[in-house]
């Protein structure tokens, strides 16, 4: 089973999109030392959630990894 860790410290629109964020939702701002992990079920449960208007989507946006030349340096 695939899992999803949520990590909020690295979502690049914390803070602005936190308040109409899934995760806000159901478990408030998430602790930065434990962050959620969502099994394929309930990410699925979550989107279908989400598409009825039930909850707000996820929101979270994870920063774009560097350009393989600037990690040579």
């Amino acid at each position: 089973m695939d899992m999803m860790i949520v990590d909020c410290d690295t979502c690049e629109v914390r803070g602005r999109s936190c308040g109409d964020c899934v995760i806000s939702a159901l478990l408030g701002v998430p602790d930065a030392t434990a962050p959620p992990i969502l099994s394929d079920e309930e990410q699925r449960v979550l989107g279908l959630f989400a598409d009825s208007g039930l909850l707000p989507p996820l929101r979270l946006v994870a920063p774009l990894a560097p350009p393989a030349w600037e990690a040579l340096g």
